[in-house]
């Protein structure tokens, strides 16, 4: 891993040009500006620095993630685990320091697993590690039993023309590893829409290779949806060395049988909420520069890296602006979002609740995408450019034109104008882990979540002190 947080020459080069002439000095005004303009950028550069060199001496997110993954535990959307998690953000943004800190509630479907089981009866009979996808419906009570169809991909489903009445696809295919995570879109959609897919040809049920990176026999659950007037069939993920298996005995020209049981309910309107806490801005406390994670997880282990990691990351650089004492002139602020495993939800909801006043929102980032420092800055506009550059350089990043959602939560309100930049972290082994029963502390590098926090403290300081607005003249 490359080192980061060097301050780069760049930053002495503008502090060199920004030296003070005396009054009798006669400049033209677009030589003052320009001195003025890289007096405050060297400004902002120094304080940031001080910001990222506490953040790296501290623990502030790590402390903050051990917290919730310890006193919460595993948060699925609309159940009792997530209102307690609601309880602990709000308790613990007013303890490092936040204001006007609250819940902005909505409500979401409820889902909750139940009995998830499954095995090979023949040829060679065996047990499947399986769990069910979000909102997937149960299996009949005494569960189904019937013949596998395997598909090595989702297209070869879409494309069969096979009658599937009464058996159980099996869809295959691998999720390969990418520091960006680029594959997961692609793999994911077996998961999202394989349920009807498969419907459509009459299947009774579906099985998908999990979608994940790792060879653990681990399951991934993550949502699916239905398409409307499709027959709703129950969906559930294995893992990837039963997945291996599987395709091993169908390799043998052999007709495989499996019996699989599902009992989740969907269990109704449930209530879930964003939390929200705020430095307060001095000259421009109306003009938001937003920071977040998603306070929500899966339930199969205790969303350390999806995304506990995240609610410490942005809380925790902004503990570390608090407790330097640095007053920000724009609002800072903090959200721990609410449902987004079961669909962004808490995004959408912010989005809806903030209508009238996106306008003011003049930066929005989210992390959540593990607890790996990042390895590029990804930023897509010409406006605040120099801003976006003084931060890589501190961070030691490359900075990339690079169109973002600024993170899954953001998107909603990207998508209404929101400038937004992504501290890409490293996610070559993110999907190892991600929503799996392996996703717990442990697998957090206090070291790499102080490289994040120092990232996130320094992204937030710079923004929230700039005179730029973030939005192209052809946005404004």
């Amino acid at each position: 891993m490359r080192q980061i947080f060097i301050l780069a020459s760049a930053l002495s080069m503008m502090a060199c040009s920004a030296q003070t002439e005396s009054p009798s000095d006669t400049k033209n005004t677009t030589d003052a500006s320009q001195e003025t303009r890289m007096d405050v950028l060297d400004l902002k550069a120094q304080q940031a620095k001080q910001l990222i060199d506490a953040a790296l001496r501290g623990t502030q997110g790590y402390d903050i993630t051990e917290s919730l993954t310890t006193e919460v535990g595993q948060r699925l959307a609309g159940t009792e685990a997530e209102a307690r998690a609601r309880d602990w953000a709000v308790a613990k943004f007013k303890e490092i320091g936040l204001e006007n800190v609250r819940v902005e509630p909505f409500i979401i479907p409820g889902w909750e697993r139940g009995i998830e089981t499954a095995a090979i009866t023949a040829p060679f009979p065996q047990d499947l590690i399986i769990t069910s996808l979000g909102y997937s419906v149960a299996t009949p009570e005494n569960g189904i039993e019937a013949e596998v169809v395997y598909f090595p991909d989702l297209e070869s489903l879409q494309n069969t023309t096979d009658d599937l009445s009464g058996k159980i696809a099996f869809i295959s295919g691998r999720m390969e590893k990418a520091p960006d995570g680029a594959s997961y879109g692609p793999a994911g959609l077996k998961r999202r829409i394989g349920a009807s897919e498969a419907a459509k040809h009459g299947a009774a049920a579906v099985l998908i290779r999990s979608v994940g990176t790792d060879s653990h026999r681990f399951p991934h659950t993550g949502s699916m949806r239905y398409a409307p007037d499709v027959t709703k069939i129950p969906i559930a993920a294995m893992s990837g060395p039963d997945a291996d298996q599987m395709e091993r005995i169908f390799e043998r020209g052999e007709t495989v049988r499996v019996k699989m049981t599902l009992t989740p309910i969907n269990t109704g309107d449930r209530p879930s909420g964003n939390v929200i806490g705020e430095i307060v801005g001095t000259d421009a406390p109306e003009e938001i520069v937003i920071i977040s994670g998603h306070l929500d997880s899966w339930d199969l282990g205790t969303g350390a890296i999806d995304d506990g990691a995240g609610i410490g990351i942005s809380a925790g650089a902004a503990k570390v602006i608090l407790e330097s004492g640095l007053k920000p002139k724009r609002t800072i602020r903090v959200i721990a979002y609410g449902a987004e495993e079961v669909g962004l939800l808490g995004g959408y909801a912010y989005r809806d609740q903030h209508k009238d006043d996106l306008g003011d929102h003049v930066m929005a980032t989210e992390s959540d995408f593990g607890a790996v420092a990042p390895y590029e800055v990804h930023y897509n506009h010409e406006e605040g450019r120099e801003d976006m550059q003084v931060l890589a350089d501190l961070l030691n990043l490359p900075l990339v034109k690079k169109d973002t959602s600024g993170g899954p939560d953001i998107g909603p309100i990207k998508a209404k104008g929101v400038p937004t930049m992504r501290l890409q972290q490293d996610g070559t082994d993110y999907f190892d882990l991600h929503h799996t029963p392996d996703d717990t502390f442990d697998k957090i590098d206090p070291d790499e979540m102080a490289k994040n926090t120092a990232a996130f403290a320094a992204m937030a300081w710079i923004t929230a002190n700039s005179t730029s607005n973030y939005r192209d003249n052809k946005e404004n």
